[in-house]
């Protein structure tokens, strides 16, 4: 099957519940993964007649801020509509939306363009494993759910991914939302059709994506199910799908719904907003209360000769990041070398001890980390001496000339000293110092393993490897 003639063209819908202390239109709490049922709500989330709804700054002021982080026109008039459709989860009938005037217009990231951004309500939660019936929990009714829609220029998975993969850690370092898709907190939508045309081919939408690797699975599976059918000659239809992880296919849902069927009309409780009039919606404002974006600490970290995998790294991991900007701070950006020998321990040791032990790093420490890395630096203790007391100086906060004088880990770079320590591991290891003499260089590094253990991790590397070399060529 020839597919190199075919065009794919993908567009994307993003659903992100945003990180406010109440929900869209009401004051209870915005807590939607509460244990037990429908402890957060309340008249005007429950939909009781005679109750009205009251809009959240909170969530207006989040979207505005991804409005200016994606470059995007920012609405000074808006309105919220009623977005009709019946379903159980639903408890008005209708859903508060936008339509006609959302809060964010234009944009991009990532290189594609963004259509629109626009703020609404959250639907309840149905629960269909529950006995016999299903269950409805109405703490996620009313939770500010933030909508991002694409233009349809993505024309292949990889590139829809690495654009939700930024969207999360864009939205993550504003704050606005913890972004958890296996949480339900960022939900993707991908619409697909695929043409021979540079016109559009049939759309399909693929609903409910909850990780990266479902929405790429999804959108790549499509593209080959849409192929097959055009080349057999089979009509498709446009529809709604869903995703089977276990079988990596896709399945029908629905013949999916046109805007005019959703008859969308400005919602007459809720007035509408003059955004210049809110001094605190202001674009002074805004970005007074806005962190440096992803984009601006990679330039910022790319000039102090951080690899780009270092750069991903501590941008994505925020108590990482927190820990090194306090530490680059402490020792002066002119110290380039200083500042990458340490982030060289940051983004692999330090990570790793975080990640397994599921402990927290102790930003009084930081005193105590540039001290290690000043002992590193100056030869005055070995790389593997540095690593093993990590875990005590960053997260125990112990002092590390301490440490090192009492254990007595002072890197040796006495010939003397290191000349006995060769012999005596030679004479321990005499079959692998032959096999060395032989023409086995990789002995030597075994060799040399068995020094550094000897030592401690106190012996001087460079030097040993001097003296290994001398003493089995002697």
């Amino acid at each position: 099957m020839n597919t190199s003639s075919y065009k794919t063209t993908i567009g994307l819908e993003i659903h992100v519940e945003l990180k406010t202390k109440t929900k869209m239109f009401c004051n209870s709490k915005n807590d939607p993964h509460m244990s037990a049922p429908n402890m957060h709500v309340c008249p005007v989330c429950l939909a009781h007649p005679g109750t009205l709804p009251v809009i959240n700054k909170e969530a207006v002021s989040s979207v505005l801020k991804v409005g200016i982080a994606l470059k995007s026109e920012l609405a000074t008039y808006t309105e919220f509509d009623r977005k009709n459709y019946f379903y159980p989860d639903i408890p008005k009938g209708y859903q508060i939306s936008q339509y006609k005037y959302p809060l964010v217009r234009g944009g991009e990231l990532n290189g594609i363009a963004i259509t629109r951004v626009h703020l609404e309500e959250d639907t309840a939660r149905s629960l269909h494993d529950q006995g016999d019936g299903s269950l409805v929990d109405y703490n996620r009714a009313g939770v500010p759910l933030m909508e991002l829609v694409t233009e349809p220029v993505i024309h292949d998975a990889k590139t829809a991914g690495s654009f939700a993969r930024e969207l999360q850690l864009l939205l993550r370092t504003l704050g606005v939302s913890n972004a958890n898709m296996e949480r339900g907190e960022m939900r993707v939508e991908a619409n697909i059709s695929v043409s021979k045309t540079d016109t559009f081919g049939t759309k399909v939408e693929v609903k409910n994506l909850n990780s990266f690797k479902a929405m790429e699975s999804a959108i790549d599976y499509e593209v080959q199910r849409h192929i097959t059918a055009l080349e057999e000659g089979v009509t498709l239809i446009q529809e709604t799908r869903g995703w089977d992880e276990n079988k990596g296919k896709t399945f029908s849902q629905r013949v999916k719904e046109s805007a005019h069927e959703y008859r969308y009309f400005p919602d007459p409780d809720i007035p509408k907003l003059d955004l210049s009039l809110v001094e605190d919606l202001s674009l002074s404002r805004l970005k007074e209360s806005m962190a440096l974006l992803p984009s601006e600490k990679r330039l910022k970290y790319s000039n102090l000769d951080l690899t780009r995998e270092q750069i991903e790294l501590v941008i994505s991991d925020f108590e990482l990041e927190g820990f090194f900007e306090k530490f680059i701070s402490s020792v002066g950006l002119e110290n380039v070398q200083f500042i990458k020998t340490g982030v060289n321990y940051l983004t692999s040791d330090l990570r790793a001890l975080l990640s397994e032990s599921n402990t927290r790093i102790n930003l009084s420490s930081i005193p105590h980390f540039v001290t290690l890395i000043q002992m590193v630096s100056n030869g005055l203790i070995t790389s593997r001496v540095a690593k093993d007391v990590l875990k005590e100086v960053c997260i125990d906060c112990l002092d590390p000339a301490t440490l090192i004088e009492s254990r007595g880990l002072s890197q040796n770079n006495s010939d003397a000293d290191l000349t006995e320590l060769v012999r005596l591991v030679i004479s321990e290891n005499l079959s692998v110092a032959n096999e060395f003499k032989s023409g086995k260089t990789s002995a030597l590094q075994f060799l040399l393993g068995q020094c550094m253990r000897k030592s401690n991790g106190s012996a001087n590397p460079t030097l040993l490897k001097v003296i290994l070399t001398r003493e089995l060529t002697a």
